[in-house]
């Protein structure tokens, strides 16, 4: 039997740093019970003390997940963060306090300016404490692939002696070569007293495109689990992305001496869950879950692969969910199909939910002859972003052409139920229905991103819109909006930004 490799998943917390990122207390929830059926280890939900809203959703995270997978909270080693961490995670069944410490000489010097008797002193002091609020205490060593290896070991030792039980290897930075980064691993393994009473872990970002190679060295190194995000979200370029570590595993578990225990035919779906949720889309060539992956348009390919598939496929499509059959709807179809094709879907509605849901379904039915699984995502979606909506979309007219003036009439109700109209014109549909958008709302933004994509197959695809907005402050909010009419669904897009922007500012 090969070695158990955990699946340490951080995209509620690091991926969710991702620019435009940002994620609903209920997105989180959703998610989180989708990496259940996927299957990790550690749902690491959040940063408690940086927010009332990140402390709210470590919290409804833990309430959601129950002991199906154990709930982590990252906190900076300070008694302040800890604790907060410790009280998010109250309602867990499997709680873990994530806290560290940055151990590199460019850490040290420039962003805290403590020696290394000091930072071990912190370390010392801070997973005491953890280990007195919660039993599981993971150590995570900033930017270890650029410390000095001696200090680097005595850290490691420091936590473990205080209590932590997981030690965490990070290479912050995507800096390290993967033979260097396995070189460090087995440092760590061979040096630190005390380390084979731990696990050790691996954190990779993806600055030079290595994230997944440096996780897979220390897997091969010796390290039993990995912390990756679903589609490699992150700071900057990114976190090892979680389906190609795991495919990773399981095309190559022989020779790493590793498996993981990875319910791999729901990765295609988390993905697009993922991808939806955030807006940030999946590049068609991505490993594993992009359009493209198992796709082939050479000749050469393809009568390869009519010949025999692992001709150029390593991996059967179907392994990771890619080649699911997708049960069609239509107008005809019952509250019973719907409800059994949503469940099947990951998705949990009480009965008074499904029938809200089953009318906008009939709506959208009677605009398409079929309703594909895609579509259903779609309207859960949207149905979910209207539910907590401070503007919502009552009614839109759209008057444009060649060589007319594009002329919208727009009415939207807040959330008193007061519904205002204007008219405006623009250089185009979009530009006159954003500006009439603008003159009700009137918050200061700027659009930095505008995308339109087909959310399912064929003339009648329901449009999937995507935008990104930069508020007063810099910050970005992204937006969502689906529809068959691509005005409307830019506009519900537009509309979802902006309600997003307008809730951190009262918050």
């Amino acid at each position: 039997m090969t070695r158990k490799i955990d699946i340490f998943d951080t995209t509620l917390r690091d991926g969710e740093q991702s620019p435009g990122a940002s994620m609903t207390r209920e997105d989180k929830v959703a998610i989180a019970r989708q990496l259940v059926r996927l299957g990790v280890d550690v749902i690491e939900a959040g940063f408690p003390v940086s927010s009332p809203g990140d402390f709210e959703s470590v919290r409804s995270v833990a309430e959601a997940v129950g002991d199906a997978a154990v709930v982590c909270a990252l906190s900076r080693a300070m008694e302040g963060d800890i604790q907060a961490a410790a009280d998010a995670l109250a309602p867990a069944a499997r709680p873990r306090i994530h806290t560290g410490i940055g151990v590199s000489p460019v850490h040290l010097q420039n962003k805290l300016a403590m020696s290394e008797d000091d930072c071990l002193d912190r370390i010392r002091t801070s997973v005491a404490f953890a280990r007195n609020l919660c039993s599981d205490v993971q150590f995570y060593a900033e930017d270890a692939s650029r410390a000095d290896r001696a200090f680097l070991v005595r850290a490691c030792e420091t936590a473990i002696e205080a209590g932590a039980n997981i030690v965490n290897i990070t290479d912050t930075t995507g800096h390290a070569l993967p033979e260097e980064f396995a070189a460090l691993v087995a440092y760590v393994l061979e040096h630190a007293r005390g380390i084979d009473q731990a696990k050790l872990s691996v954190h990779c970002h993806n600055d030079l495109g290595l994230a997944t190679a440096l996780s897979l060295a220390g897997v091969s190194a010796g390290a039993t689990q990995v912390e990756c995000t679903i589609n490699g979200l992150g700071e900057r370029a990114g976190n090892a992305s979680l389906e190609e570590i795991v495919m990773g595993i399981a095309v190559h578990g022989e020779s790493l001496d590793a498996h993981t225990e990875i319910n791999t035919n729901e990765i295609v779906r988390t993905s697009r869950m993922v991808a939806s949720t955030t807006g940030i889309r999946v590049q068609p060539n991505k490993a594993i879950v992009g359009a493209n992956a198992f796709a082939h348009s050479s000749g050469i390919h393809q009568d390869g692969v009519l010949k025999a598939r692992d001709t150029y496929e390593i991996i059967n499509p179907e392994t990771v969910g890619a080649a699911q059959t997708n049960i069609v709807l239509t107008a005809r179809s019952g509250r019973a199909a719907l409800a059994h094709r949503l469940e099947e879907l990951g998705f949990e509605f009480d009965m008074e939910a499904l029938d809200a849901i089953y009318d906008k379904f009939l709506e959208l039915a009677d605009r398409k002859r079929e309703v594909y699984d895609e579509d259903l995502e779609s309207l859960v979606g949207e149905m979910g972003r209207a539910a907590h909506a401070i503007y919502t979309l009552c009614g839109l007219q759209v008057s444009t052409g060649f060589p007319l003036t594009p002329t919208v009439t727009l009415t939207l109700a807040d959330e008193a139920g007061e519904e205002h109209t204007v008219a405006t014109t623009g250089d185009g549909p979009i530009n006159a229905a954003y500006a009439a958008v603008n003159k009700i709302i009137g918050v200061e933004n700027e659009l930095l991103e505008f995308d339109i994509q087909a959310a399912t197959r064929g003339t009648d695809a329901l449009g999937e819109v995507t935008v990104r907005i930069a508020g007063p402050d810099s910050r970005v909010f992204t937006g969502r909006g689906t529809d068959p009419d691509i005005i409307v669904s830019s506009v519900k897009a537009y509309l979802d930004a902006l309600n997003r922007l307008l809730v951190s500012q009262r918050s």
